[in-house]
């Protein structure tokens, strides 16, 4: 008989290894932390690969972000044996169950150690039996004491509420996991649900609904994902799982007749899924749809539980429960929100020429092979000395480089810059610069702990200076580091409606700014908004798709969004004078 060819490992199992190096790298401390870090990055790098394959044999794993020769040795290794000589060195250093016991605060290696030696611990399920059973307090350094202390921390952990995930974080981790689904045989459908459907800001649990027609065996098939670290059963049809990353994901599996229903369940707030059921029931109307399947064979869509309730298609990132229910009630409600196919250029962009990673034609070039009809280029002004801000003398320079650039593609590039807003309102370049600029996106990036009276002051100023300008990433939040600042939203959102101005709704994942409650508020005012990407490389031109995100949940449509019109069009909205 032919010998059996090796199953080369797949591309999860090559990041969890990869993640198991970084953490034991971490924990040993010293120049290791930064080698942790590179494969850290490799893990995330080789996750998103989608021909691994092809890479290894034409031998072309470092053309991938963050991967030098080093690791990519490391990767042929895992990818060809199943072993890496790195990760193999290290298990040898530290005992079973390191990584997980690690976790508990104030175990230090040499004490976990010694109750892998002494007491065969290797998980913080043991260790917590060995401490209820009084074995711990036995050992040399530890005693009564420590052993109370160790179960009271490993209590606490478990009540402690979790990191959450910035949106793209959580995004990036539920699409590899629903990729994971989708090669199990038995799968028939799946979905991301929850708060990441509704493209909050910020993710808790990454909700994952799937069907089956055996949906515990899917279940149970989910559970060999290569990344998970701990998991935890809840039924035969649901599990919660933390990767090796931390993210938590949680997988509802259901038979094909109640996918659409449970997705239904699964993406809404609590708020919108109760009042839903609560007008259900008092209208005697059937929220659900009648069988799993159409004349024609197919499950229904959401679409059809909401027309059962007599009202408009709420879309996922609606679904908040602030005033959508009503609106679809009274067939208010928005039905041609902007999508990512409407927008036609790239506005907020930097280059080499302040902080940007990436040159101008770089740039260009990768708009253009996005499909993109134009790109503005928006390096900072020069108060923003920080930040490499672009004086008078490179902006000739940058000016005379787009005008060769422009000779040689398609899309349209305009001149603009960022230009600050100075503490007293006033742009940052001479009003004769100011005039020439294509486009002008103003906004603040110093002295953000302003009082509110004056912050408003500053910003009312800059907007009813005489130029068209688009207020960039408003209120100078950065999620999870940064609180926005203090100013009367309103007040200056009644100054914009009536000045030469536009809003940013900015793409970068962690500013999404301004949030959805502000954008509703200037959409009252008919002010138009800008979709920006914040972009300082080729790569964060992406971040468009989360701009887009953010606008669906203020509610905001096609024509209120200038780069969704043509070149001409939009040349002349924003044009400053």
């Amino acid at each position: 008989m032919p010998k059996k060819q090796k199953q080369h490992l797949d591309k999860f199992a090559i990041a969890a290894a990869l993640q198991e190096i970084a953490t034991l790298m971490e924990l040993k401390g010293g120049q290791n932390r930064f080698k942790a870090k590179a494969y850290n990055a490799g893990a995330r790098s080789i996750q998103g690969v989608a021909n691994l394959d092809q890479l290894i044999e034409q031998d072309r794993l470092t053309s991938l972000p963050r991967i030098g020769n080093a690791l990519a040795s490391q990767i042929k290794q895992l990818y060809l044996t199943g072993e890496s000589s790195v990760l193999n060195e290290l298990r040898k250093e530290f005992p079973s169950g390191i990584v997980e016991l690690s976790t508990v605060p104030g175990l230090s290696i040499s004490k976990i150690k010694q109750l892998h030696e002494q007491l065969g611990v290797t998980s913080v399920e043991q260790l917590k039996a060995a401490a209820e059973a009084g074995h711990v307090r036995n050992l040399k350094g530890f005693g009564a004491k420590t052993e109370q202390r160790l179960l009271d921390l490993i209590s606490s952990q478990r009540e402690k509420p979790r990191q959450r995930l910035h949106l793209h974080h959580a995004l990036n981790t539920g699409e590899r996991v629903v990729e994971f689904l989708k090669a199990i045989d038995g799968l028939i459908d799946v979905s991301l649900a929850g708060s990441l459907r509704r493209w909050q800001e910020t993710v808790g649990t990454i909700e994952v609904v799937a069907s089956a027609e055996k949906p515990a065996t899917l279940v149970k098939q989910f559970l060999r994902f290569p990344l998970i670290a701990a998991s935890q059963l809840d039924g035969t049809n649901n599990c919660q799982v933390q990767l090796a990353d931390g993210a938590v994901v949680s997988l509802t599996v259901v038979e094909p007749a109640e996918f659409t229903l449970m997705l239904f369940a699964k993406t809404g707030s609590i708020a919108h899924i109760e009042k839903i059921n609560e007008y259900a029931a008092k209208n005697g109307v059937l929220s659900s749809p009648s069988n799993g399947k159409t004349a024609k064979g197919l499950r229904p869509g959401e679409e059809e539980i909401y027309c059962r309730l007599r009202m408009q298609y709420v879309p996922p990132e609606l679904r908040e429960d602030t005033g959508e229910i009503e609106a679809a009630l009274a067939g208010k409600l928005p039905e041609d929100l902007v999508t990512l196919p409407d927008i036609k250029g790239m506005v907020h962009c930097h280059t080499t020429y302040s902080d940007g990673k990436h040159s101008v034609e770089e740039m260009v070039r990768a708009a253009e092979a996005m499909g993109m009809k134009y790109i503005t280029i928006t390096d900072h002004s020069p108060t923003a000395f920080y930040a490499g801000g672009v004086k008078l003398d490179r902006l000739e320079r940058q000016w005379d480089e787009i005008d060769e650039v422009q000779e040689n593609v398609k899309i349209k590039i305009l001149r603009g810059t960022e230009s600050d807003i100075v503490a007293d309102g006033r742009l940052d370049y001479p009003d004769r610069i100011l005039e020439k600029f294509d486009v002008i996106v103003a906004s603040i990036h110093s002295r953000y702990k302003m009082d509110s009276a004056k912050m408003t002051q500053r910003i009312i100023t800059a907007m009813r200076q005489p130029v068209f300008k688009i207020w960039g990433h408003a209120l100078g939040r950065l999620i999870q580091r940064r609180p926005a600042f203090e100013c009367d939203v309103e007040r200056i959102l009644d100054v914009i409606a009536e000045s030469k101005a536009a809003i940013e709704i900015n793409g970068d994942p962690y500013r999404l700014d301004m949030e959805p409650r502000w954008v509703r508020e200037a959409r009252k005012r008919k002010i138009k908004f800008v979709i920006s990407v914040d972009a300082h490389s080729a790569g964060a031109l992406y971040n468009v798709k989360y701009g887009v995100g953010m606008a669906r949940r203020g509610w905001v449509r096609r024509d209120e969004v200038l780069n969704t019109l043509g070149v001409k069009t939009f040349i002349n909205a924003v044009r400053p004078v």
